[in-house]
């Protein structure tokens, strides 16, 4: 059968983004095949947009979704024809009507969570669990900084540090941005637009700085975000939306108080499957219980991505964007 997906020739900005036609088969051992009803834009999909992240062209583009199941393969086990399900990674590819994938990244999604909701909350959702719960574990009455504060996944961080009882400084390029990410829960957050970051963060705890910063802005952040740090403290590098670090000298890190840096990905923090349906278990309690609030600030047609991802690069959309197949 046929489907209508989204993908890409060239590397380059939005406009090399191309409507396809292309053939989806029946699911093979250990697949699935799903109908996309809603579909997550990620900033990691400028990243393959851009070449940043190459992968060999042509390829589609996106890794988020929500959905149901049409087809199983021989051996799935767990989930059959019909259920409603989501997930929140690859293999690259989710911008389509019909995808054939690997059941072992596929969770089925609660009756009182909606496809868009789903979409919008897999991939941002869990990469918060793992920032949060994993990478570095908050125990509560700390205070962090959280850059990129009002976005997808930084409106879930300001609730679920809430939820933990800590304190969010958050960074956001406009004041209506720092007023959405105190909606949100974060304690303070800084209008970098018109104030220094790492003046705030030392002036709001006293000169005592944090102990983690999580950073997805990259070049932009990278030696503030270190300036920000107390002695021995973590900073968890998940993005690069202004540009990848290049030519890093270590030893800063000596300089600056034998700071710890990771580079943490999804993928290790949800295999083996048993963590994913731990970790989606864990978030999803928290939204059907209304203590995290995920709802899509912007839903688009599948036929403009090209526009979803014009509005999330040039910094104009807060919370998460979908898109909705025809």
């Amino acid at each position: 059968m046929k489907t209508i997906a989204v993908g890409i020739s060239r590397f380059g900005g939005p406009e090399v983004l191309e409507l396809i036609e292309r053939e989806v088969g029946d699911p093979g051992p250990g697949e699935v095949r799903i109908r996309n009803r809603a579909i997550g834009v990620n900033f990691i999909d400028i990243y393959h947009r851009t070449g940043l992240y190459r992968a060999p062209l042509p390829h589609g583009l996106g890794f988020e979704g929500a959905g149901e199941i049409e087809a199983v393969g021989a051996g799935v086990q767990g989930l059959r024809a019909g259920d409603r399900v989501a997930y929140p990674q690859g293999p690259i590819g989710a911008y389509a009507q019909l995808r054939v994938m690997p059941a072992a990244t596929v969770v089925r999604l609660p009756a009182g969570i909606s496809f868009e909701q789903g979409a919008a909350m897999m991939l941002k959702g869990l990469t918060v669990q793992y920032l949060l719960r994993q990478t570095y574990r908050l125990q509560g009455d700390e205070t962090l900084l959280f850059h990129a504060a009002a976005g997808g996944v930084g409106l879930i961080a300001c609730q679920w540090a809430r939820l933990l009882g800590v304190r969010l400084i958050g960074t956001a390029g406009t004041q209506a941005k720092c007023q959405v990410a105190t909606e949100h829960g974060a304690w303070r957050v800084v209008d970098t637009s018109r104030e220094d970051f790492v003046r705030c963060v030392h002036e709001w705890t006293g000169g005592g700085r944090v102990p983690v910063v999580y950073d997805s802005v990259g070049a932009d952040t990278w030696e503030g975000s270190l300036d920000c740090l107390q002695p021995r403290g973590l900073l968890v590098s998940f993005g690069s939306s202004s540009g990848a670090l290049s030519n890093v000298d270590l030893s800063i890190l000596a300089r600056k108080g034998s700071l710890y840096v990771t580079r943490p990905t999804l993928a290790t923090y949800i295999t083996p499957r048993a963590r994913l349906e731990e970790s989606a278990a864990e978030l999803f309690d928290h939204v059907l219980a209304g203590r995290i609030r995920i709802d899509p600030a912007r839903t688009y047609p599948l036929a403009e991505a090209a526009r979803a991802h014009a509005d999330l690069g040039e910094r104009r959309t807060t919370g998460a964007c979908v898109l909705v197949p025809d």
